[in-house]
């Protein structure tokens, strides 16, 4: 009979830094993110399909309720903490600020994740994947245009001024 309050040892690299966590085996990625103090990866539906918890897993956008945390042990995990420089703002970042794409902002974290992955690993996507990619995320509030706005922005961006 499995016990469910059952530990393990997680060892992640978590925007770039080692840790460690002790996290029950059916916790999610997302809640070990939160234990680890990164409270931007917000957690939504619990059903991954809002999007709101999605962070970089190994560089590949994941909904981090969907994934059990031992699962990443050993892997790169980047959360919206990791995302810009210091006091410097990610592109994508500054955008979504200038071409205000958050509203409540409760689901932004997620929406900045899933265009940090994708212009990471497509950074000339066309805009008709960029919407296609958005879409898998829900916002209730900004109607996406401004979201879809702000991502094309930062492309324009990083393409003139790649980091």
């Amino acid at each position: 009979m499995p016990r469910w309050s059952e530990s393990e040892r997680v060892e992640l690299t978590v925007n770039g830094e080692q840790r460690q966590i002790d996290m029950p085996v059916r916790a999610s990625l997302a809640d070990a993110v939160r234990a680890l103090g990164l409270t931007g990866t917000r957690v939504g539906c619990e059903h991954g399909v809002c999007g709101s918890c999605t962070v970089l897993l190994d560089g590949e956008p994941v909904r981090s309720c969907l994934v059990l945390a031992v699962q990443a042990d050993g892997r790169d995990v980047r959360t919206v903490e990791g995302v810009g420089d210091g006091d410097e703002l990610h592109p994508v970042q500054q955008a979504f600020h200038e071409r205000r794409a958050v509203q409540c902002g409760y689901c932004t974290p997620g929406f900045v994740m899933l265009a940090v992955g994708l212009l990471e690993r497509e950074p000339a996507a066309s805009e008709e994947r960029v919407r296609e990619l958005l879409s898998a995320n829900l916002c209730r509030c900004t109607g996406y245009a401004p979201i879809v706005e702000a991502v094309l922005e930062a492309q324009r961006s990083l393409l003139e001024h790649p980091r």
